[in-house]
């Protein structure tokens, strides 16, 4: 086993560091604008693969779960949720610790693009019933009907919390926070983001990656390493638009609002409807549509018109 290098540490306390990754690099490039053309610099996201490998806590091999491209940055995050949005762990007392590869083979940058996950002794894990079930059961391996009915197999309870509700005013506040906090996106216009917010619309944490889905996975990990799950009284806001895979990530972690700048698939209205969940799309200024549990929202204090 490699011996483990910037080790986690015990979930609910803090990660530490990790180590530094640019999340960002420079090319030079030609811009072109009427007539005149200039040679500059300009500055790209990056975009690398992660591999999440899990060792099961009785010494048997590594199991690869997934891998996914992202930008570097907040990688055991990314790990743990999504190890926690796919149903393959339950809780953060059942992750030992979190760290890179060792493995001196590989090439230094490579071995920050590997993820070890190690599950505590006596956590159960069937290997081989993982690699069965798991692409069949995983938001990416099935659709329609079917894709929601495997994550209602899979445990995950529609949300009844309908105590949590959010002005229609504060929506008008999401946009502007959810950019201005984008750090990465203002010095490369290429990254998606996700952020957590109270019912008041403070933001409380915001994940910024190539993928959507991986920025939610950020914050999910966020708050599974730190014992904060269910998020019931918590809105989701992701930049673009919203996905069933977003919506079955959302559901996972308990969050019962999910806002979005931009359109919402139909599969994700569906989810939404099953799981009892908030949906609400174009959030640009003070205007905003629900596609569903408009119970949740607040128009001066009153619940709007049922819009299903």
């Amino acid at each position: 086993m490699a011996t483990p290098i910037n080790r986690l540490a015990a979930p609910g306390g803090d990660p530490g560091p990790e180590p530094l990754r640019t999340s960002t690099t420079r090319r030079r490039v030609g811009q072109v604008q009427g007539d005149a053309a200039r040679i500059r610099d300009d500055v790209l996201a990056v975009e690398e693969p992660l591999e999440i490998r899990l060792y099961p806590g009785d010494g048997r091999p590594y199991v690869q779960v997934s891998v996914t491209m992202r930008t570097p940055g907040h990688d055991f995050e990314l790990a743990a949720g999504f190890l926690f949005t796919e149903g393959i762990v339950q809780d953060a007392g059942q992750v030992d610790h979190i760290n890179y590869c060792a493995d001196h083979a590989l090439e230094s940058a490579q071995r920050y693009n590997i993820v070890n996950v190690f599950l505590r002794p006596g956590v159960p894990f069937d290997a081989e019933q993982f690699r069965r079930n798991f692409y069949t059961t995983s938001s990416c391996g099935v659709c329609g009907k079917a894709s929601i009915e495997a994550i209602q197999v899979r445990g995950i309870c529609p949300i009844g919390n309908d105590a949590f509700a959010v002005e229609g005013e504060v929506f008008a506040r999401l946009g502007g926070a959810l950019r201005g906090s984008q750090a990465i996106f203002d010095k490369t216009g290429g990254l998606h983001a996700a952020a957590l917010f109270d019912g008041d619309g403070q933001l409380l944490v915001i994940r910024e990656d190539v993928g959507r889905h991986n920025a939610v996975d950020k914050l999910v990990g966020h708050a599974f390493l730190r014992h904060q799950l269910p998020l019931g009284r918590r809105l989701l806001m992701v930049s673009g638009r919203a996905s069933f895979e977003i919506m079955q990530k959302a559901a996972a972690a308990g969050i019962p609002v999910v806002a979005a700048v931009s359109a919402p698939s139909s599969l994700a209205c569906d989810f939404a409807r099953a799981f009892g969940m908030t949906l609400v799309g174009f959030v640009r200024g003070d205007r905003f549509t629900v596609y569903t549990g408009s119970q949740r929202i607040r128009r001066n204090g009153t619940p709007l018109t049922n819009v299903e």
